[in-house]
């Protein structure tokens, strides 16, 4: 597995990493072989959220062996300083382990709430709090929606921001006001030696009904190797980006052989061939929200 340094961390991290949602639906042993499997495949940094269920809980056997093996990130989705201070120190207990390496607020590209947690009593205190005291190391941002990529670029312009998070995949980057927000973030954070994860590699599209979903992905994901691989491939052929797996396990290790065999960006021609078989659509575009169809708070 290729690894590239982690922004200005100090920290070597897999261009895969591991979404860790996708432990929300196993129990305690599952969770422990896929950690175990994920050593073996060379990936060595995991992400998960206090949000997404009991995927922290599970995080706390295999971290108990494993710790020193992963770069830990973790996210915060409250707003003001002592809702995000309280959350953190709960991370902590639910994993078991004393510290992570990154904890960042999630999902913040609403505008009121932008201003609140990044205010004088709002979580980005907590968060730099935290770092003051060794319970985190470094401090990031994550977004979803067509806004995510600009409302980073001003969060760096307010605050030496460690790592952003965004979308990134082929039919986001076929919009124009959003390929330029992405470039001049990348721009920005290749300046600022800021690291930058990218999401959504694998979506196809939203759920046409959402009831009838088989995946444990918001979104309908490709389900067949060629396609991930193509997918994957694509993200990966963008240099210094970060790959995370999506929320579900039949989807990561169809993502993890994609990276072993990557090479090279797969050919335009065939990527717009594929797309209109498969019917692809963005998942964020004008007419559709910025907010996915189930709550943040929920299965991801």
């Amino acid at each position: 597995m290729e690894t590239l340094p982690f922004g200005s961390t100090g920290h070597r991290s897999s261009r895969i990493l591991f979404g860790a949602a996708a432990l929300w639906a196993v129990d305690d042993d599952e969770a422990e072989r896929v950690i175990d499997r994920l050593l073996e495949e060379g990936v060595n940094h995991i992400d998960v959220a206090a949000s997404y269920g009991p995927s922290e809980d599970r995080l706390k056997r295999p971290l108990a062996r494993h710790r020193d093996a992963f770069f830990l990130a973790t996210k915060t989705g409250e707003r003001g300083y002592a809702e995000a201070r309280d959350q953190i120190r709960h991370s902590l207990e639910r994993m078991g382990t004393n510290h992570v390496d990154l904890i960042q607020l999630h999902n913040l590209v609403k505008p009121d709430e932008w201003e609140r947690a990044l205010g004088d009593d709002g979580a980005l205190r907590a968060c730099v709090e935290a770092r003051d005291e060794g319970l985190v190391r470094f401090i990031g941002v994550t977004g979803h929606g067509r806004m995510a990529a600009e409302m980073h670029r001003r969060s760096l312009e307010r605050f030496a921001f460690d790592s952003v998070l965004t979308p990134y995949n082929h039919t986001m980057m076929a919009l124009p006001e959003y390929a330029a927000s992405f470039e001049a973030l990348l721009a920005l954070a290749a300046e600022r030696g800021v690291a930058v994860q990218t999401i959504k590699a694998v979506a196809r599209r939203r759920w046409e009904n959402f009831r009838e979903r088989d995946r444990n992905t918001w979104y309908e994901p490709f389900r067949e190797p060629a396609d991930i691989e193509r997918a994957v491939h694509w993200a990966l052929a963008r240099p210094g980006i970060f790959v995370n797996t999506a929320s579900d396990l039949r989807i990561l290790w169809p993502t993890i052989e994609a990276a072993r065999s990557f090479s090279g960006a797969p050919d335009e021609a065939a990527m717009q061939e594929a797309e209109a078989r498969l019917g692809v659509t963005t998942l964020f575009a004008p007419g559709l929200d910025d907010v996915r169809p189930d709550a943040l708070g929920r299965r991801p």
